[in-house]
Formats: C-alpha cells, sequence, structure tokens
C-alpha cells in the first residue's frame, strides 16, 4: 500500500509539472496573439531625426488674426485728393472713391473681411493710426522715415505739377517765376518739402484740406500750388479758372504707400501681397484710368 502510494505521489508530481509548463506556453502563446508578430510600440518607433522641419505653424499676426476676429479692416483716409481718394455722389449717396480706395477693397477682400473708411485731415491719418483708431492707411503718402510707422513697398509714383490761377498762365512760365511768390502745399504733405526745396524766397501756405487750396488758388489768395500731377490734371480739367503750369516736380524718393501701425510687419507683408497681384495683373493701372475718369 505504501508503495503503491508512493507511485501515486510521483505520478502526481509528474502531472503537475506538465500542467505547469503548459500555463507557461499559453501565457506567451496569449501575448503575441495580443501584439502579433511584432514587438511592442514603444521600442519599434524609429529615432526622432532632430534635422527634420518642425510642423508649420499658423504664422498670422496678432493684428490680423483682430481684424478677421473683428470681420472688417479700418482705412483712414482723407478723400479730397482725386484721383486718390475723393468724394462722388452715386446713384444718390455720397460716396468715397479713388483708386486708393479699390486697392483697399482688394486688400480687405484678400483679408475675406468688410473695409470700413474713416474720413480726415491728412495730417491726423498717422495720429489715428498710432491710437488705433484706424487699422492702415491709404492716402497717397509718401514713405518717409521721420514719419516712424510701417510702410508698404511703392505701388504708384508720380511727378509733381503746378496749379495756377488761368489768368496767369502767360506770368508764370517756370519754376524761377515762382521765385517770391505765395504758394500752397497740402499740411503733412511731402509738397511741403519739396515746394521749400525748389522754389525759391517762397511765401508758404499750408492747409490740411486740398479743396481749400484750391479755392485759395481761385481766389488768387495764393499764386501757385504744389501737387501730385494726377490730382493736378484732374481739377485743371473741370476747372475753367485753373491750369496746369508746363513744369515738373520731381520727387526722386517719393511715391505713394500704404501704412501701418510701427510694429505691424505682418499687416505690411500682407498689403504687399496683395499689391503685387494688383501690379502683376495690371489692376493698379486700371484702377488709376477708372479714377480719373470719375473726377468731375
Amino acid at each position: 500500500m505504501k508503495k503503491f502510494s508512493k507511485m501515486a505521489a510521483i505520478i502526481s508530481f509528474i502531472l503537475i509539472m506538465v500542467l505547469l509548463f503548459t500555463a507557461c506556453g499559453k501565457k506567451v502563446s496569449t501575448d503575441v496573439e495580443e501584439n502579433g508578430d511584432q514587438p511592442p510600440a514603444d521600442t519599434s518607433q524609429p529615432p526622432v531625426d532632430t534635422d527634420t522641419e518642425p510642423t508649420p505653424v499658423d504664422d498670422e499676426s496678432p493684428k490680423i488674426k483682430e481684424i478677421k476676429q473683428a470681420g472688417k479692416i479700418v482705412l483712414g483716409t482723407s478723400a479730397d485728393y482725386p484721383p486718390y481718394e475723393f468724394h462722388k455722389e452715386i446713384d444718390g449717396k455720397d460716396t468715397i472713391v479713388g483708386f486708393d480706395i479699390e486697392i483697399a477693397k482688394e486688400i480687405a477682400k484678400d483679408l475675406g473681411v468688410e473695409l470700413e473708411i474713416k474720413d480726415m485731415d491728412f495730417d491726423g491719418l498717422l495720429l489715428a493710426l498710432n491710437a488705433e483708431k484706424v487699422d492702415f492707411v491709404i492716402a497717397g503718402m509718401t514713405p518717409k522715415p521721420e514719419r516712424d510707422v510701417e510702410f508698404s513697398k511703392i505701388y504708384y509714383k508720380a511727378l509733381q505739377g503746378i496749379l495756377i490761377h488761368a489768368d496767369n498762365k502767360d506770368v508764370y512760365k517756370t519754376i524761377d517765376d515762382l521765385t517770391g511768390k505765395r504758394i500752397g502745399a497740402q499740411k503733412g504733405a511731402i509738397q511741403e518739402d519739396l515746394a521749400k526745396e525748389e522754389i525759391k524766397d517762397l511765401k508758404l501756405k499750408a492747409l490740411a484740406k486740398i479743396p481749400d487750396l484750391v479755392l485759395e488758388v481761385k481766389h488768387k489768395k495764393i499764386d501757385a500750388l504744389v501737387m501730385e500731377m494726377p490730382v493736378a490734371e484732374a481739377y485743371a480739367a473741370n476747372n475753367d479758372d485753373l491750369f496746369l503750369m508746363p513744369v515738373e516736380l520731381i520727387d526722386e524718393e517719393g511715391g505713394s504707400a500704404v501704412a501701418a501701425k510701427r510694429g505691424e510687419k505682418g499687416l505690411i507683408d500682407f498689403a504687399n501681397k496683395t499689391l503685387d497681384r494688383l501690379e502683376k495683373d495690371g489692376s493698379i493701372e486700371r484702377f488709376v484710368i477708372e479714377a480719373v475718369e470719375m473726377v468731375e
């Protein structure tokens, strides 16, 4: 009996060992079924390539994001400067038009927002810009360094003309004929400096609005008015008592640019892309021609 019990114990021990090994085999098999033939995921990832470019991120400037969130961009301009920007009655409604306005509309369109226009005196435009009352300025403005704002590329260059009363067309024929005379220019504009540089001993009268200066010429309170050629041509063509002198003043560093507050390079870069497109497809030239035709 003891012999049988001893044999039974041996058999029982062998069975237990078989069961243990079988169980261990199933555990390994289960791991393969769950993870497949591949090693665990955390060891199968390739090493990080430190030379790989990072994923691009949204590079819109805070100002552009702010404009898009508002759904509009606010333009500051001085709408007394045809054909750049001026008032015209369209369908019985007073409307600000001009080729600068068309450019502003294109920038707004590319941003996917509405355009709101604020009309003010030229010499108040940069104050409004720095006070964030407007988002950008387009007003035939020359990018002078002392203006201390961000400027786009030059989108239009024009010669400077001199407007006089028609009664004086045989009196004032050259720049020298204007020596010591009463000369008008828009306050804060490049024409102020140009008049001082080109006309000797002048008596300068600077006013904020071009129409007021034109009236000064009409009433012979000033002898001549220095202004950009397209503007002078527009006034002369539509007023029999005004005459464009057969002389040109050249501003070598002049031209018109879009202005934004200092630091808003993102907005200026965006404006430059729109200007590039408009130059490439001939739109700016077309805008100028259409604006000149609208001047009355």
